[in-house]
Order: C-alpha cells, then structure tokens, then sequence
C-alpha cells in the first residue's frame, strides 16, 4: 500500500514533469526492485540479482585456497565487475531518492535513503572493496565488512510472497519478540551472577567475576551446551540443570511467537484471497485506436454503465490513476472492471466467440439483438482490443465482452383468468 500511495503521489504530479524530472521518474521506476512493467525494468532487475549472486558465489569460492590459485584472476573480474554494478545502483538511487520518499523535499529524501537500512546496505556493499586502495592497513577489516552484500538478497523479497511473510510477521511482532530477547537477557545476568556465587571458591580461574559466567549462561540457556566452562560442585550442578530447563522455556518464547505470526499472516492472506474470489471482480484491457468513439473524449463523459469502472490508463511509459477530466487519447491502453457487488441486482460479464456459424457474423453491432440491459463493453480481434461502436462489425474469430445487468427473480405472477 505504501508503494502504491508513491506511485499516486507521484503520477498526480507528473503531467508537471520537466524532461529532466521525467527522466529522473523513470529512472526511480528501473531501480525500484519488483516495477517490471517494461522491458528495461524488468533487464535491470534480472543484471542486478545475477551480479549479486555471482558475487556471493565468488566471495564464498574465494575461501578455498586452490580453487583461489587457479582461478583467482577470473574471481577478481567477476567481483571487480558485480561491484561496479553495486557502485552504479547505488548512485542511481541517490539520483532518485526524492521518489523514494515524495513527501520530503529532496535534500532531506537524500539523507534519509543514506541512513536508512537499505541506503547503508548499499553503501557497504561496494565501498569496502574500494577503500584499501587508500588505506592499505585496514584491508582485513574492510573485507569484513563486505559481508554486508548478503543483506541484499532481502530485496527478493518483492518477488515472492511467501519471503514478504517472514518479513511481515518480523515487523508485526517486532514489540513481542523485544520483549522475549530483553527477558532472556535478564535471566542471562541472573544465572551469571548465580553461578558465580556458587562456583567462584572452586573455580576462581573460570568463574572470576559476575560476568564471567556470561558466556556459560548464552550457551546454557539457548541450549548450545559447548562444555568448555561448566559447574563443578553439587550446588553449581543443581543450578545447571534448572538453568538449562528453564532456557528451554526460554528459546520456545520467541519461537512459539513467530510461529503465531505466521499462522495469522496465512490465514489473514487466504481470507483476502477468498474473499476475492467470492467477489468474481473481472478486469478487461482495451486499447483505443485512432478511429475509436471513446478518444478525445473525457472519462467522465464516455457513458460506462452502471457498475463497471476504467481502473487504470496505461499512457506509453505513464501510469495514470483516471480522474473524470482525464482525456483518451490514441494508443491508450484501459483497464477495465466491473465493481464488486453490494445490491440485489445481478451482474454478468461474459464472454463470446464468433464462429462462422454464428448469427452475430458479419453484423454491425447497432443491429445485434441482444437485452438493453446488456452493453457489448470490448472486441478481441487477432491479438488486439476494440472499443466498438454502432458500425462495427463482427467478423469470424472475434471475441466479444458483454456486460449485462438482470432483473433479480421474484414469484411468478398468475396468468390471468377471464
């Protein structure tokens, strides 16, 4: 919904777009991960996550010293190649950050995409590999810092749903799951100090002060167990092991939180989605010719019927949320939809194929004899959609789009009797 609100911010604004700006817009729309509505969006989208996979490949790879030796000098142009494609993204977003957040003016819409998550995502993911050139001493810490690369594979996340679940059921129950964290962390100091009351005369080598017993007490109570510290006296044993039961409770926390989370997002999703079908809401795209009756015209004046709505016009590269003073031109593309219904009165939009057999053949559509409650909304003809009018006529392999309002059924009525 956010994205959309963007998008409606944006487009309200655009028929004031300089060439400049334009460019600018359609430049945001290409690095907005998910826009694929064009070709080179949608090029864009796939070069990217084919460099960054390459690039963890690469860095993974890197790890093993003979793979390293033999073929080194291809890893370094593969990874000096995805990270010049990081650098580029990352200067195209800064370049368009002022649609990233419309609502800010442009200075302010640049530092917030910089300190923002994924603006310092980006950053990492490219500059680290640069710095050594200039600060050679560091050149370990900033390989480290390369790491930052894997977050982008959040950005996937536009393309599934099932990814955008995990994501939503994090944001949803980021309140409970804190809450969860900061109790372990507590328990965490309290079985620290404890052990060290009971451990420190036996073990004063191990357990030398409060937090010494830290690093025991993480791997007991999330149920790691490594061994390498561990109670030596009877005391210290009896507190081990109703620490450790206790931190099985503990872990089951913020696990049994997420999973809660993930059962009302599914729910929540497949009554959206049911509830969808129950609807039937049916879209029609239909793109005007240079001859057709609906262009010059504005939308408030082409005379829908009842219950159906132009949703979308698609306008060349513009997207274009339709207000009733908008005016059709050639070569728009319309999307077309009957609205859910909320009345008594029943809504049909059905389809039909004109064989040659077919008594609608070869006739103009003034001269069909269908309902006056039925309007003929769109034609399909060899891949294409007509917008059609009285002297249209109807040819063999045509699809026709019919809209028909019925009377809803009551009792049958008497004959009368004399």
């Amino acid at each position: 919904m956010e994205s959309e609100t963007k998008d409606k911010k944006i487009d309200d604004r655009d028929s004031s777009f300089s060439e400049k700006d334009r460019l600018r817009y359609h430049t945001f729309r290409m690095v907005s991960v998910g826009v694929v509505d064009e070709p080179l969006n949608q090029a864009y989208d796939v070069v990217t996550t084919i460099a960054l996979i390459l690039n963890l490949i690469v860095m993974v790879l890197n790890t093993f010293e003979d793979l390293q030796i033999k073929y080194g000098d291809i890893f370094t142009i593969l990874e000096n190649i995805t990270v010049l494609i990081f650098a580029i993204d990352y200067i195209l977003r800064l370049y368009t950050s002022r649609y990233l957040y419309p609502e800010s003016k442009p200075g302010k819409a640049l530092l917030r995409y910089i300190f923002s998550f994924a603006g310092i995502v980006d950053l990492l993911s490219f500059l680290p590999f640069y710095l050594p050139v200039f600060f050679p001493s560091g050149a370990s810490v900033f390989r480290f810092f390369r790491v930052a690369r894997i977050m982008r594979l959040f950005r996937i996340n536009a393309y599934y749903d099932s990814l955008n679940v995990i994501t939503e059921v994090l944001s949803s129950k980021k309140s409970q799951l804190l809450s969860s964290v900061f109790i372990i962390l507590i328990l965490m100091l309290a079985s620290s100090l404890c052990m060290y009351s009971v451990e420190h005369e036996a073990q004063p080598e191990v357990f030398r002060n409060a937090f010494s017993g830290i690093w025991w007490s993480a791997s007991t109570l999330l149920t790691v167990g490594y061994g390498d510290i561990y109670p030596i006296t009877t005391m210290g044993k009896f507190l081990g092991i109703a620490i450790t039961f206790l931190g099985v409770g503990m872990v089951a926390i913020p696990t049994g939180i997420i999973s809660a989370g993930f059962v009302e997002q599914y729910t929540r999703l497949k009554r959206i989605g049911d509830k969808g079908i129950q609807e039937d809401i049916k879209f029609i795209q239909v793109k005007l010719g240079s001859k057709d009756a609906w262009v010059g015209r504005k939308v408030r004046d082409i005379g829908l019927p009842q219950g159906v709505t132009i949703a979308v016009i698609q306008r060349g590269r513009e997207t274009i949320i339709p207000k009733g003073n908008v005016e059709l031109k050639p070569g728009d593309k319309l999307v077309i939809g009957a609205e859910a219904l909320k009345n008594d009165t029943p809504v049909d939009l059905k389809e039909i194929v004109i064989h040659r057999e077919h008594e609608w053949n070869g006739e103009a559509v003034r001269d069909l004899d269908i309902s006056r409650q039925t309007y003929l909304v769109m034609i399909r003809r060899n891949g294409r959609s007509i917008v059609p009018n009285g002297n249209t006529m109807l040819k063999t392999g045509d699809s026709v789009i019919l809209y028909t309002q019925k009377k809803a059924a009551g009792p049958e009525e008497p004959e009368d009797q004399e």
